[in-house]
């Protein structure tokens, strides 16, 4: 989960944005989205050193200095799956319906099966969170379930995929970092083009400067040229 892992470096470190970009295989772009506020999605945060894959110490070195790589401690554990329903663990059993609210809010082409194998619910709470009669529905808010831990990412994309096969729909393209990418072209270029203008202005002025009068005449000297009246 780069993402989330980002958002708890973003919240909690002083590392920078290159920093975090690099640990978690991110942009930088996608760093600085989540430290505005601008993403997507508002993540929560994941621990890193909670989850083993960073210590103190290493924060602590590249906090110092901005040219260090952090170096991960521990690969994340492969997610196994075994056939069967997905077992949630009791103190995320909780987190269900917002984690199936936020799948039929962002990707409505999901079906109802994909989603109960994805989040290991039953059809029936599902159809009442897509009617709006579900008993809690006034508490239910979307959230990622990846960031709360109830799919892992690749088995989301596969779902949303397939979902999207099968509907013949073409995946769109995320368009957010091309966005960002050319506004800071266009403000590159401007500020190019002005000094570029600056420099031309400045070289005129310059110029027109050494540039003295020819028909000046010195006060006190007697033009020779004039006649007499």
């Amino acid at each position: 989960m780069p993402h989330a892992t980002a958002a708890w470096l973003v919240d909690n470190t002083s590392l920078s944005f290159e920093q975090i970009a690099e640990f978690c295989g991110l942009h930088i772009l996608e760093v600085q989205a989540i430290a505005d506020d601008t993403a997507a999605t508002k993540l929560t945060g994941r621990d890193p050193v909670r989850a083993g894959e960073l210590t103190h110490e290493e924060i602590e070195k590249g906090q110092k200095d901005p040219d260090y790589s952090l170096r991960m401690h521990k690969e994340p554990d492969p997610v196994r799956r075994t056939k069967g329903p997905r077992y949630t663990p009791v103190s995320k059993r909780q987190d269900k319906p917002d984690g199936i609210a936020w799948i039929i809010r962002n990707h409505p082409e999901v079906s109802d099966g994909q989603i109960s194998k994805l989040i290991g619910t039953t059809r029936t709470t599902i159809a009442s969170i897509r009617d709006r009669t579900h008993w809690n529905m006034a508490n239910i808010q979307p959230k990622d379930p990846v960031t709360l831990g109830l799919t892992s990412q690749r088995e989301l994309d596969a779902a949303v995929a397939k979902a999207q096969k099968a509907a013949g729909m073409q995946a769109p393209a995320d368009t957010r970092l091309d966005s960002d990418r050319s506004a800071l072209i266009e403000e590159l270029r401007a500020e190019r083009e002005q000094h570029a203008r600056d420099a031309e202005a400045a070289l005129a002025a310059a110029e027109a400067g050494d540039e003295a009068p020819s028909d000046e005449i010195v006060p006190g000297i007697k033009d020779p040229f004039k006649r007499p009246a």
